[in-house]
């Protein structure tokens, strides 16, 4: 199923250090859970290898956000973004190459 990515509203990456985010999941689906740690594996290949620019569709504690970015390194637990600018990846939706 597609998600309704309109809802989701642009960010800069340099501002999402400014963000909170809670620690709850926001995928409920453990299939929509294994898809996305397989596009962050991609992701951080095509970001070391090409620096490629993908979008992050993620959500903090007030409201969805997109970020076009390329990653740096994946923790765990995190995404790393240029200057140490973390996303937590339980809240991140979607990623798209």
């Amino acid at each position: 199923m597609e998600m309704n990515t309109a809802t989701f509203e642009k960010i800069e990456k340099e501002k999402i250090s400014d963000l909170k985010f809670p620690d709850k999941e926001v995928l409920l689906d453990s299939e929509k859970i294994k898809e996305r740690a397989a596009e962050l594996n991609r992701a951080l290949l095509l970001g070391n290898l090409e620096h490629t620019k993908i979008k992050i569709y993620f959500e903090d504690e007030s409201s969805r956000k997109v970020v076009e970015t390329t990653v740096w390194g994946v923790t765990d637990k995190r995404i790393i973004l240029k200057q140490g600018v973390v996303i937590p990846i339980i809240r991140v939706h979607q990623i798209k190459i």
